[in-house]
């Protein structure tokens, strides 16, 4: 198969982002800044949790993801295993081994599941039996997306192309024009939404038809201010948390918006520095800044509803909303829950180490994995 060829710089871009993000994380000085203590719970510990299942993989990077269909979920680690597990229950349902390294986790329609190795390799597995792979131009760091029988990736340059699952066969690739030239080296943001394949462009958000890679729609989510390509640089953090036909979405170190998906238009933006996915619900968006304070905005029309302050600089990882819960982790590896009406926290569980993915609701259950390699569901009490 031949590729055509990338215009774009990715090795430069990737190399910029990574050094972009350093400098943003240390641009307070050399030191750490401390982090708040945890506080006191007492009687407000309302919720327990329990275990319901747990298994080992093996560890895996901060940018991985846990990939869920319906009744599974999918999960690779750093190393190259890649494992399929029965959600209510943890069974394996199977396993795969790559050589070498990964740099982008599994993607998974629930037969299908895909992965990028640190060579820039492309593998497609059929319920873990190696189909086919294809060396890619660029580095990938986000999880490919299987669906439909194609399989669509994003590379580290914004570059997102697509391939027959069965075969392998190239069918096209989609590169924006005029965005800026500095891309971030993180989670970045592709998802289908109905027959349309939502990606990141900057930050722009571009609905593809699937089958051709052709526009649908393209809307500015926000524009930051700056002198120089660092401080403009606001590429959409992924994954959005999409409602029915919206989606909430971070632009990177700017904002959080809102969008209506069948209109390809913003509905609402609200200014928030911070660097981690935000979660989303049919009443409520939340999101933590730059600094770790948890915000939750009104998902009609976002009018603020709570901030909190206790978890500065915790370290905080992207939330996810549970029910009437918010739970989100810290880099100490504690499982925070807050009640999403007014943000007090109303249980806590330590786990073996922090999260190495955004955690995962299905049903009743938090589906977690851990930068030590733990998979486990949690049931609240």
């Amino acid at each position: 198969m031949s590729l055509p060829s990338v215009t774009t710089p990715s090795r430069l871009i990737h190399t910029l982002g990574a050094l972009t993000l350093a400098a943003l994380l240390s641009a307070c000085g050399s030191s750490k800044p401390k982090p708040a203590p945890l506080e006191s719970l007492g009687s407000s510990a309302s919720v327990r949790l329990t275990p319901v299942w747990s298994a080992r993989v093996g560890a895996a990077q901060p940018t991985f993801s846990i990939a869920r269909t319906q009744d599974s979920l999918s999960f690779a680690t750093a190393d190259g295993d890649i494992v399929s597990l029965d959600i209510a229950s943890g069974r394996e349902r199977w396993r795969a081994q790559v050589k070498g390294a990964l740099s982008a986790a599994v993607g998974s329609d629930g037969r299908y599941a895909a992965v990028v190795s640190d060579a820039n390799e492309l593998m497609v597995f059929d319920q873990g039996k190696l189909l086919w792979s294809e060396r890619q131009p660029g580095r990938v760091l986000t999880s490919p997306v299987v669906a439909g029988e194609r399989v669509f990736l994003q590379a580290v340059d914004r570059s997102v192309r697509a391939y027959d699952v069965l075969d392998g066969r190239w069918l096209w690739s989609y590169q924006r024009q005029g965005s800026e030239p500095l891309a971030l080296a993180s989670r970045a943001v592709i998802q289908p939404f109905r027959d349309t394949l939502l990606v990141g462009q900057g930050n722009r958000l571009v609905g593809l038809d699937p089958t051709k890679g052709t526009p649908r729609f393209d809307v500015n989510v926000g524009t930051p201010r700056g002198s120089n390509e660092v401080e403009r640089l606001a590429d959409l953090v992924g994954p959005m948390a999409r409602v029915d036909d919206e989606a909430c979405v971070r632009v990177f170190q700017f904002s959080v918006a809102c969008l209506e998906l069948n209109r390809g238009s913003v509905r609402w933006s609200r200014p928030q520095a911070g660097t981690q996915a935000v979660a989303a619900d049919l009443n409520t968006v939340v999101g933590a800044d730059g600094t770790d304070r948890l915000a939750a905005w009104k998902a009609e029309n976002g009018e603020q509803l709570w901030r909190v302050d206790r978890f500065t600089n915790r370290g905080l990882s992207a939330p996810v909303i549970w029910g009437e819960r918010i739970a989100v982790a810290d880099a100490d590896g504690y499982l925070h829950l807050l009640a999403k009406a007014d943000g007090r926290t109303v249980g806590r569980h330590e786990l073996d180490s922090p999260l190495a993915a955004p955690p995962v609701v299905a049903g009743d259950l938090l589906l977690l994995a851990t930068r030590k390699g733990s998979l486990l569901a949690l049931r609240a009490n």
